[in-house]
Order: C-alpha cells, then structure tokens, then sequence
C-alpha cells in the first residue's frame, strides 16, 4: 500500500482498518456507530449546559462531573473523523502528521479521564469523612488547580512518547488494527528500535493509571470504613448511594481498559474482530454511558435534562 518498502519521517502514510471482513456492509454499521457518537457528544454538552446554566449546581460534586463531561467529549471528538470516514467514503489514508495529533488527543483524553474520576474519589471521600469541612476543603479556587494540574500532568505525557514516531522508518506493512491511531499500534509496524517507546508506555500505564487507580481504591477504602461506622442502614445506604454514579463510571472506564490490555498482552493472534471491539468500548462507551448514567443517578442532573425535553411540563410540575 506504501509507495515504497521503507519510508522515513514524513513521507509516511497509515491505512486505517474498519471491521474486517464487513467492507461491504460499512455503511450499515456506521448507523450504530453514529448512534453512539451523537448520544456520547450531545449528552455530555447537555450535562455541560446544565451545570452552567443551574446556579444550584456550582458545587465541587457538579464542577468534578462537568470535567468528566469534558474529558468524554473530547474522546468522542478524537476519535470522530476517522471512524466515520472510513465508515461513509472507505478513506483509510491518514498522514503521519494526522495521526501522531490523533493519537496525542486520544492517549491524553484517556488519561485526563482516570485524572478526573481520581479527583471525583477524592471530593466523596471528602463529603462522607469529613463532611463539616466539605465547603472550606473544596473552594472553587481549589477545584480549578485541580483542573489545571490534570490537564498540565496529562498533556506533556504523551509528546515524549510520540515525538520520536516522524524519525522512525516503517518498512513492514502500514496497516493499522483500528480505525484511530494508537501508540501501541503505531510501532508495531516500526523498522526501528522501540524499546524506549515500548518501557516508557509501561511507565506511563504505572505511574499514571497504577497511581489513579490506587488513590480510588484508597479513597474507596476509607469511605467504606466510615460508612461502616454509621449506625443506621438507611444512613449507609444513602452514603454509599452517593458513589453509585462515580462507582459505574470507574467501572466503565478500567474494565474494558483492562481487557484491551489482557487481549493484547495474550491474545494477540486472536481475531481482529476481538480486538477491535473491545477497542472500541474502551473510547465509545464510557462516553455514552457516563451522561446517562448521571442523568438517571443525579437528581439535579436528570431535572435538568427533562427541563430541556419537556419544559412546560416541568414547568407546571415545579409551579
């Protein structure tokens, strides 16, 4: 597919993979793809416009989830462009430069994701342990450095991972195995030497998810030992309900992770069709999910999403 047997830096051109062995029926399948696409992006602006515009929620809980929101809606957008296009018009060409940008925003995405639902950890831990300095603990001043330090920490993650991928030669197939691009994927197909990209993923993986994954649990811990210790089962019920949405949303997002990461550690000669799909969870679902989950768990949230559908019935309900 390449011009040439090896190519150098940028004169690299990728070909993206849709679902193989269903070319022909692509059109078909981008229905459901766009289904989840339009719920994923309108959803979560929706939840974003709701929080802004509701004075009730400028609370740390609301800030938090308009972060979420945030962080799945730049994945939804990321990864956007190339499904559908491969999808509607089989343009599987993508420039080297095009794809180390969509890989950049994917992989930060990602990891703004884990970032974001660590500080959601923290802002429960905080409302159910220490509940009386819950207001002097999360100031808006706070929760903005907070905002900023994710986005500070996630974002100089992944250039030293990806800067080095335009210097490499490429004189194997140029194939992708999805239809995004993906820094594992990427150099795979690399006639050069990997290691540094290969162990400095493996510290990404540790010390950024290892780290966010371990400060939920902690946070997790805590909670459950201060829950415990509420004498009434309607007080740790409704606690312990408090962390229901949080507790899915962690669920949606390390789950298919950690699948993606077992199917290509000890499947990699399973089928392709696998491995795309639950690529495919893995940046499709917690978008989708996330809003809809919030919207049926948080009573503010879901008010606000019948206020836009149903106004005047709201209305007359609140009146």
């Amino acid at each position: 597919m390449a011009g040439s047997n090896s190519s150098i830096g940028q004169s690299v051109s990728f070909y993206l993979t849709g679902i193989p062995g269903y070319e022909n029926v692509h059109h078909i399948i981008s229905i459901p793809f766009c289904i989840l696409y339009l719920v994923g992006i309108v959803g979560n602006c929706t939840i974003l416009h709701i929080i802004h515009t509701d004075k009730s929620l400028h609370e740390p809980m609301y800030y938090f989830l308009a972060m979420l929101s945030l962080t799945d809606t730049g994945m939804s957008i990321s990864t956007l462009p190339t499904v559908l296009k491969i999808f509607w018009f089989d343009a599987r060409n993508i420039e080297v430069n095009a794809c180390i940008a969509q890989m950049y925003f994917i992989h930060t995405f990602s990891l703004m994701e884990s970032a974001v639902l660590l500080a959601m950890a923290f802002d429960r831990y905080v409302a159910i342990c220490d509940p009386l300095r819950y207001s002097s603990k999360l100031t808006p001043r706070r929760i903005l450095y907070i905002g900023v330090f994710i986005v500070a920490r996630c974002s100089v993650a992944v250039p030293v991972g990806i800067t080095r991928i335009p210097t490499f030669s490429f004189c194997h197939s140029h194939v992708l195995s999805h239809s995004y691009c993906l820094h594992q994927d990427v150099i795979r197909l690399a006639c050069a030497d990997i290691s540094f990209n290969i162990v400095y993923g493996l510290f990404v993986v540790a010390f950024y998810w290892g780290i966010d994954s371990l400060g939920i649990l902690l946070s997790y811990a805590f909670i459950l030992h201060s829950v415990l210790g509420i004498a009434s089962q309607r007080g740790k019920f409704k606690a312990l309900n408090t962390c229901a949405s949080h507790i899915c949303a962690v669920l949606i997002l390390y789950v298919p992770m950690i699948g993606l990461s077992l199917v290509h550690r000890f499947a990699k000669h399973s089928s392709p069709i696998i491995h795309i799909t639950i690529a495919n969870i893995y940046l499709l679902v917690p978008p989708v999910l996330n809003p809809i989950i919030y919207s049926i768990k948080t009573k503010q949230i879901r008010q606000g999403f019948l206020k836009i559908l149903l106004p005047k019935r709201v209305g007359l309900v609140q009146t």
